[in-house]
């Protein structure tokens, strides 16, 4: 009963909070009263705080031992907002022992608010902590300081420290080859003779033909293992090796920061005989085991659904003898995951490159997808039997390129992906071995090329790996 009259006298409206800042009394009171709901809604809309609230400070360092960890969290922040080198003393003593991660990373944020040198030696122990994360703000509290040698020596031991995320924030600092690669690319537009050019030929040595970055995006689909048949290898670790080598290839000629998505699914391989099980071999998992040590960064994964009437239907023994072990559902989705090449910089620093009006031109309109999940029909071929949908074209396109770009497959296939690059106002960079699928591009981009007036590039150009090698030469002489 005393609770509930006690805090019906505290409504937690603007001008209540602001009598509780200013009141010890009532800010005392308040806080014996209440329970955990309602102090974390009152700490949570304190506002700013400063000098003349010093008052709540010995109250707020008190609630550092409150039972709740939502309350010692809320009470760390509002100490932060302080930015008072005097509350040190007061601080210390909550940082290591807490056994929350939400908490002692508060009172750590909180003391690197401070932007205090007297700060440097108690973040420096932190340092010491086990969770990561904890780590990861004092590493940001001592960052203020970055400029004097002492803290960037204290800092330099954990360029070699197990987890990733601390790895990548302090390597770059001490790379030295890196540190006066500042300057941002003004040579935005892709070089003249890749722009919309289909090679017929071996996609790794193209590739050798390339130079380094000047694709802004490539979005593909690699063959399957051995279900077709123009993608036969001698084992599966000679197909990874493969496409490993190859988005190694691609790595080097995508521009820093830029995109990679590659759409693949599990592939079964047919049973040898009926006494003998068929195999599947998870394609995306194990190429993404590699796509991390090349360079790229996983991003986000995106699932194409397709209609279950339109996939192979893997159950009809099940639906006849509904025996346990023996389900098998039927597989209506394929896997975009989305990488991008690993860089320092922020999404940003490449937006930046690009003038208003093309970033203007553009901008995506209402409709977006707005969940990883995609329903988007397939489509099918008489010539290639795996095309891609232009519509997931269109929106990988629009949603990882400006205007302009050159957009890559090194798998094309039926050329798809081409065909929506024109019509987003893109240009295209295609390679493919097989030379039935490389005529129906000749016939099919040739078409779209005249369909779409893109006058500023130039039209489609269909060549060998030699001439594409004259090409380039000729565009270096230029």
């Amino acid at each position: 009963m005393s609770n509930q009259t006690n805090n019906k006298k505290f409504k937690i409206d603007e001008q209540s909070i602001l009598d509780l800042k200013v009141d010890q009394s009532k800010f005392i009171s308040f806080i014996r009263s209440s329970d955990e709901k309602t102090l974390v809604s009152l700490l949570s809309r304190l506002g700013r705080l400063n000098s003349s609230n010093q008052n709540l400070v010995p109250h707020l360092i008190e609630l550092l031992r409150h039972r709740s960890v939502s309350v010692r969290v809320a009470a760390a922040h509002n100490l932060g907002k302080f930015g008072d080198d005097s509350l040190l003393p007061a601080l210390a003593p909550f940082v290591m022992p807490d056994q929350s991660t939400d908490v002692r990373r508060e009172i750590v944020s909180a003391i690197g608010r401070m932007r205090s040198l007297l700060a440097v030696e108690l973040l420096t122990d932190v340092l010491q902590d086990e969770d990561p994360k904890v780590i990861l703000q004092a590493i940001r509290g001592l960052l203020v300081f970055k400029k004097n040698p002492e803290v960037m020596q204290v800092l330099r031991p954990l360029t070699t420290h197990p987890n990733e995320e601390i790895k990548r924030i302090l390597l770059p600092m001490f790379d030295v080859t890196n540190r006066n690669n500042t300057e941002v690319r003004k040579d935005v537009a892709p070089a003249s003779f890749m722009t919309n050019v289909v090679v017929k030929g071996d996609v790794l040595q193209t590739l050798k033909e390339v130079p380094d970055e000047e694709v802004h995006l490539t979005f593909t689909s690699p063959p399957y293992y051995n279900a077709r048949d123009y993608s036969i290898y001698r084992s599966y670790g000679e197909y990874l090796e493969f496409l490993k080598e190859v988005f190694e290839g691609v790595h080097r000629v995508t521009r820093e920061g830029r995109f990679l998505i590659v759409n693949t699914s599990p592939v079964i391989v047919a049973r040898f005989s009926r006494s003998h099980a068929s195999r599947r071999y998870p394609i995306p998992f194990d190429i993404h085991a590699f796509m991390a040590s090349i360079g790229w960064e996983y991003i986000d994964d995106i699932i194409w659904l397709k209609p279950e009437a339109s996939v192979k239907n893997r159950n009809a023994g099940f639906l006849q003898h509904r025996k346990p072990l023996g389900y098998k559902p039927n597989t209506v989705t394929e896997m975009l995951m989305v990488y991008r090449k690993k860089t320092d910089r922020l999404i940003d620093w490449n937006m930046k490159q690009y003038d208003e009006s093309t970033i203007e031109q553009s901008l995506i309109p209402d409709g977006f997808e707005t969940s990883n999940v995609w329903k988007i029909d397939p489509k099918f071929n008489k010539i290639h039997s795996a095309v891609f949908p232009v519509e997931l074209c269109e929106k990988v396109i629009s949603y990882y390129s400006f205007k302009g770009d050159l957009v890559f497959d090194p798998f094309a296939g039926s050329g798809t992906l081409g065909k929506a690059a024109l019509g987003l106002g893109r240009v295209f960079f295609l390679t493919e071995m097989n030379e039935q699928y490389f005529d129906l591009m000749r016939t099919s981009l040739s078409v779209e090329n005249k369909l779409f007036d893109n006058s500023a590039y130039k039209p489609a150009r269909f060549v060998g790996i030699d001439e594409f090698k004259r090409l380039r030469l000729g565009n270096a002489e230029g």
